[in-house]
């Protein structure tokens, strides 16, 4: 099916002001549809969930429905979706809920490719109960994590591996799978860190052998809040401090106080714009969400894959520009540098065209310093369903006056 970027395009009233958003990476623009879902469950009849009555109805409704949008999402099990108030949130929480099974001498792979929220929740939680840190590391020429990388550092005492599905600095797609592989044989636990990624390729937990699997909707498309997904087996296993009156069920045993309903029926709504990026949106709604979703994800790598192959030919008509996204498999993302110009500057030069590509270290603090870019990173650019190639003219023109 067709990829109808203007149709797409016109679903997002924030597209109004002008400007061209390349700051999808750090969170993309909202469909109309996101919103009104949000306003609905918010301005009608809502209270705290139950079965007495439209408001308590409601309520349950936006939770259940959320389940089985992110469960489709991943293809994990609507049981285990645990919301959040963000990924970095989830990943303390499970921080905590892990360690305690530690001890001394036990052993967490962290990677430097990975955005801190994955890296630093784990050191902590490994000082305070006297386990070791191992530090995976990826290659700066070519922005690669090898699988080796990881499986190297593995011990018999490691109980958990952290890493990646995709940089969010630059790009890389670890082989997730692979090192869920190693790290599965020598009987460790694989949480994964799918914000980015999940942007650009549709998860599976399954096939990426990922025991935890972390995502924040804002990412695409919808509100501000963090997903984890899991078996419901593995949640069950784990005990987290709670309030003594609140449930002991899973996924619920890990949410703490009242859900933001509201919310969660935004990202529900998110997950149905992604299922309908192809054909003709709702008229278009046939098969199974899923299958959907697969169909729209491969229509989008198209259109994603064509701008990122204009945008990096025309990087290479400018003098004195460094990208330092070199990976093989890698997100529609870009990190570059510039000869005698500071990335910051760049940035407002770009702004004055109205186009937003932010420069950072975007939380990526170890692979920013690896790269050599300390911890001022560089400028970012990343691509959304939105993206046109018109705008994708605007950041090359823009550039090339820039750095003129």
């Amino acid at each position: 099916m067709a990829y109808d970027v203007a149709r797409i395009r016109s679903e997002f009233p924030s597209l109004e002001s002008g400007w061209a958003q390349f700051d999808g990476p750090g969170g993309t623009q909202t469909p109309r549809s996101v919103g009104d879902a949000v306003a609905s469950v918010l301005t009608g009849p809502l209270s705290n969930r139950g079965t007495t009555g439209v408001s308590e109805e409601r309520a349950e409704a936006a939770v259940h429905g959320f389940r089985l949008a992110m469960a489709d999402l991943v293809d994990g099990h609507p049981r285990g979706i645990v919301q959040g108030r963000s990924a970095t949130q989830l990943a303390y929480d499970f921080s905590r809920h892990l360690s305690k099974q530690w001890a001394v001498g036990d052993e967490v792979v962290v990677t430097r490719l990975d955005h801190d929220s994955n890296v630093r929740p784990w050191v902590q939680a490994a000082e305070r109960v006297g386990a070791v840190v191992r530090w995976a590391d990826f290659d700066p020429a070519t922005g690669e994590l090898p699988v080796e990388a990881v499986a190297d550092v593995l011990s018999s005492r490691t109980r958990l591996v952290a890493v990646t599905a995709a940089s969010n600095l630059i790009g890389t797609m670890p082989d997730i799978p692979a090192i869920a592989a190693a790290a599965h044989a020598i009987g460790a636990l694989v949480y994964v860190d799918g914000v980015h990624s999940a942007a650009h390729e549709l998860p599976d937990i399954g096939a990426l052998g990922a025991d935890f699997f972390t995502c924040s909707p804002y990412k695409f498309l919808g509100p501000h809040f963090g997903v984890l997904a899991a078996a419901p087996e593995l949640l069950e296993s784990i005990e987290p401090d709670k309030l003594a009156p609140s449930t002991n069920a899973v996924p619920e045993r890990f949410e703490f106080g009242t859900l933001p309903y509201e919310l969660l029926a935004g990202g529900t709504a998110a997950v149905d714009a992604l299922a309908a990026l192809v054909g003709n949106g709702e008229a278009d709604a046939a098969g199974s969400r899923r299958a959907r979703l697969i169909a729209s994800y491969a229509a989008l790598h198209e259109h994603e894959a064509a701008l990122l192959a204009r945008i990096e030919a025309g990087l290479a008509e400018l003098p004195g520009v460094t990208v330092w996204s070199r990976a093989a498999r890698r997100t529609p993302t870009l990190l570059m540098t510039f000869d005698g110009h500071e990335a910051a500057e760049v940035t407002k030069r770009l702004a004055e065209g109205r186009v937003l590509a932010p420069s950072s270290n975007f939380y990526a603090l170890e692979a920013s310093r690896r790269l050599g870019l300390g911890d001022a990173g560089g400028l970012r650019v990343g691509l959304a369903p939105y993206t046109d190639a018109s705008e994708v003219e605007r950041l090359l023109d823009g550039l090339a006056a820039a750095l003129g």
